[in-house]
């Protein structure tokens, strides 16, 4: 009788679907190193193109810098306008919902899965991240699963972003505190588009 890592006893169903679950995480884990060499691609237009066949969904006029690292591409959506810098890890676990004229700056890394410290087989939890309309996320920022950030907030360079952030605000710290307003509440500006081989 086979047993699993944690010593409990499998039946052949449970074996079958192990062997199942398996295969396609070895699928997902070359699919991954795939898009990984893809952020090499030194044009964003045809990084884009590649990016949405494999199940990122990218609005009008938005652009992904070099770099980029992911999990689960299918999980990740961006709206229209909206500019992801180099360097950045999304986390497309679960649901990661970026809006329409964000501003992802450089070496973020956004999570929407982390483990249990507290379980007893220290099983993977997976909360939604969404980011609103006209965020400005600063340089190496780092969001952890479960945070909405409303529409106009800033998050400063460094921060870990632990809970929701008010829309308008600027946050920032380890773990980000709130900082002040933001003083334009009816931002309607575009980000223009990306240098051509960034």
């Amino acid at each position: 009788m086979y047993q699993d890592k944690q010593g409990m006893k499998l039946t052949p169903d449970m074996i079958i679907r192990k062997v199942g679950i398996r295969l396609s995480n070895y699928l997902l884990d070359f699919t991954l190193m795939f898009l990984y060499l893809v952020g090499y691609v030194p044009s964003h237009h045809l990084r884009r193109c590649i990016y949405r066949l494999f199940g990122i969904k990218i609005g009008h006029g938005s652009t992904i810098h070099t770099f980029l690292r992911l999990f689960n591409p299918k999980g990740i959506s961006i709206g229209d306008d909206s500019i992801v810098g180099d360097h950045v890890f999304l986390d497309g676990r679960s649901t990661l919902k970026i809006g329409n004229h964000v501003a992802i700056a450089s070496s973020v890394y956004i999570y929407n899965s982390q483990h249990d410290v507290d379980s007893d087989d220290f099983h993977a939890v997976c909360k939604d991240v969404i980011i609103d309309d006209y965020v400005f996320i600063g340089p190496r920022v780092i969001i952890l699963p479960g945070v909405h950030i409303g529409k106009g907030a800033v998050v400063a360079a460094g921060a870990v972003v632990t809970k929701d952030v008010v829309p308008f605000t600027i946050v920032g710290g380890v773990p980000a505190i709130y900082i002040r307003e933001r003083v334009n509440k009816a931002p309607h500006y575009r980000l223009g588009r990306a240098r051509l081989f960034q």
